[in-house]
This record gives C-alpha cells, structure tokens and sequence, in this order.
C-alpha cells in the first residue's frame, strides 16, 4: 500500500509515516530497514549521532527499491555545528549513506547556551539547500523560543521541527507555532517513549485504558491507533522496532479512522511531561561527542 505523502513547505514530498532507527544496533540495522523497505516503508529517518547510518545506506542499496523512491532523513549533531562544521558534517553522512543528495537533513538539537553555533549550523543546511546536495532542511527538538530566533536570522523556513509526541506529551505550543510558520511537526517517540516512560516509572502508552478501549473498539492495536492519531492530525510520525512483526504492524494503519472523538479523548491524555532530555540542558559539555568520518 502506498503511503500517504506530506507537502513540504518548499513543495517536496515526503511520506507521512517513516521507519526510524533510534537506539538501534548497526548489526540490527539492516535487517531493520531491510524488512520495513520489504514492508512498503519508504521514508527512512536516522541521525549522525546514532551510528548507524552507513547501515542504513547499505540496507537502502541491498533492497532493490530505487534510490529515488526512498525519502532519507539525517541529522547533524551537535558536536558539527559551525558553518564549515555542518559542511563536513554533511558529507560525512552522505558517505555513510552512500548518496550524493539526502532527502531531508536537519539539526539534532538547539544549542541554547551557544546559539551562534546553531544559526551558523542552520547556515550551512542553507547553503546545502542552494547548491542542491540537500532536498529540505528542518530542525529537531527545537522549542517555541529557538525556533523564533532562528526565524529571525534564517533565509529558509524550517520545512520540519522533529520533536517528542506521543498521547502523554503533545507539545501544543511548538505544534501550534510550527504550524502557523509552515513547519511540520514530525513526531519521534510517537507510540510514547516506551524506553524513557519505563525508565522513569511511568505507566507505557500502550497500557493505557482509553487507548486499549479505542483499540478494541477498531479492532486494532495501541500502537496502531496512535500512529492513526498522528497522521490524522496531519503529522508526520517515525517508528521505530527491529521486530519485523511490529514493523509490519506500524505500516498497516490507512484503512481505518478514528473519531473525532476519539482523537478528542487521546489528546486529553498529555501529562505535560517530556520523557526525552530537556532542550534548555542540551550543552556541548554533556552531550558533545565526536562524529566518525566513516
């Protein structure tokens, strides 16, 4: 089944639903993307900092899908900010992807305490977006007050803000900002940060009692009906599992709708409490580290 596709800003399209590869081994990598290509995934969505994105090149090139059918999103991280920085930064994941242009490249974080660094960063995304090696450039985990300051320096509106949303965590404001500025909200951790909510004791969305009730009521899943929530509401959302039943059960989420209703009831279950780190203590202190060339 085809996936339904988004309408970036600048007018490149992108798949609604991605396949993710947070906290994936790279020795897990490509059977991961291997089986969600296989599935009918075809928006892949990794990051500098997670390691594994040469795995992800190579599972692209070992599917036999056509390179120009497979949307590929990375991210610079933090420790490659800096006009000339973010330069290398981009080549460095282009050579572990195995490609000559991505799809979709963003930044990972906001520097809060060194912002120069940011905007110089989001400079160079502008530049590779001129020179074509780049389709869209966005950012990640930016909040209502970043985005503003980058705004008022930025040639180029962010085509994505990539943040935490999921049942228990909405984060209306940088939604409702993103949208009237033409940013889209893709959604990480968008069947609700099982790894972080069981970390700090939190009931696991997929336990939740409106939620199971809504799943019985389509005979669906709780992780189907969330990421039904997500793409109703216009959102981009990217999974992740290295399961290849659970993959296969993300995708299968376009031949059903919830209420309004039900989308009501879901999103009256945000907690306000973020399950990743808190944007304003991302420094280059604590999470600076070095990027591989290969």
């Amino acid at each position: 089944m085809a996936v339904p596709e988004l309408t970036l800003n600048n007018g490149v399209e992108m798949p609604a639903l991605g396949f993710g590869v947070f906290q994936t081994p790279p020795d897990e990598t490509r059977a991961a993307v291997g089986a969600a290509l296989s599935t009918g995934y075809r928006h892949i969505d990794t990051a500098a900092a997670y390691g594994n994105e040469r795995q992800v090149g190579e599972a692209v090139a070992a599917s036999g899908v056509d390179r120009d059918e497979v949307f590929l999103e990375t991210k610079i991280w933090i420790s490659d900010y800096g006009y000339e920085q973010t330069l290398h930064g981009f080549d460095k994941s282009a050579r572990k992807l195995g490609v000559d242009r991505i799809d979709l490249l963003i930044l990972h974080q906001a520097l809060p305490s060194e912002f120069d660094r940011t905007l110089q960063a989001y400079r160079a995304l502008e530049t590779l977006y001129a020179d074509g090696k780049v389709r869209a450039i966005g950012v990640s985990n930016f909040m209502v007050e970043h985005l503003t300051a980058l705004l008022d320096h930025a040639t180029v509106v962010p085509a994505v803000n990539q943040i935490e949303v999921h049942p228990y965590f909405t984060q209306r404001d940088v939604q409702t900002f993103g949208t009237g500025h033409g940013i889209l909200t893709q959604a990480w951790a968008p069947i609700g940060g099982i790894t972080f909510y069981r970390d700090s004791g939190h009931r696991s969305t997929l336990e939740d009692p409106v939620i199971g009730e809504i799943a019985r009521a389509h005979g669906r899943t709780p992780a189907q009906v969330m990421l039904r929530w997500h793409l109703q509401q216009g959102r981009s959302a990217i999974p992740k599992s290295v399961r290849p039943q659970r993959i296969a059960e993300n995708f299968d989420v376009f031949d059903f709708d919830l209420t309004d209703g039900q989308l009501a009831a879901i999103d009256g279950l945000d907690t306000g409490n973020r399950g990743g780190p808190e944007p304003a203590d991302i420094t280059l202190a604590s999470f600076g580290r070095p990027i591989p060339e290969h």
